[in-house]
């Protein structure tokens, strides 16, 4: 026998259109002599029903536990030296990004474009470093707002609400409903309401 895998109202990802869509009908299939249905189609609004191993939920991502420090190293070109290339900041070196304790993984760029603009990739690498500070600083905003949000002026409810999209961006990854459920993400207020 099915049983619903969704229900009203919730997001999910429809694999073979590659769009995000609401559930807007659960329709159970009955067959005469069941006391459950036989089947459980999903109507998404697509213009067709669709089955539960087609659709997929959005769950938060458990790798973005423990980051650690990142860190911007400099490794040497080793096929040009700092006489080569006077115009780059670092002469004849290039950034690294280090996302390990060990001081390996993480962000590398090809000679060839570093060469192309440097400075932009020097800003990238900083900008790289920077990210996991920076989801902590929009993780704190989303806290103080959820925490207090009659307090919080509509500027910091609308920032709070921009920061929430972002993260979702970085920590939601897919998962079929039968693999795990999808942790809710912290409501904020709407306009209406600040």
């Amino acid at each position: 026998m099915a049983r619903a895998q969704f229900q009203k109202g919730q997001k999910v990802w429809v694999e073979c259109v590659g769009a995000w869509a609401q559930i807007e009908k659960v329709q159970p299939v009955w067959a005469k002599g069941f006391e459950e249905p036989v089947r459980v189609t999903y109507d998404v609004g697509l213009g067709r029903e669709f089955q539960a191993g087609e659709l997929t939920l959005p769950v938060e991502d458990d790798a973005d536990g423990h980051l650690g420090a990142w860190r911007l190293l400099r490794a040497r070109n080793k096929w040009q030296s700092a006489e080569d290339v006077p115009h780059h900041p670092y002469p004849g070196t290039y950034p690294v990004v280090v996302t390990d304790e060990a001081d390996w993984g993480g962000w590398r760029v090809p000679g060839a474009e570093y060469d192309r603009d440097p400075q932009k990739i020097e800003y990238q690498g900083r900008l790289i470093v920077a990210a996991p500070r920076l989801m902590q600083l929009a993780q704190r905003l989303i806290d103080a707002v959820v925490e207090n949000p009659d307090d919080a002026p509509p500027e910091s409810l609308a920032l709070a609400r921009e920061a929430r999209d972002i993260l979702k961006g970085v920590t939601q990854t897919l998962v079929s409903q039968s693999d795990g459920q999808a942790a809710p993400a912290p409501s904020l207020p709407s306009r209406a309401a600040a």
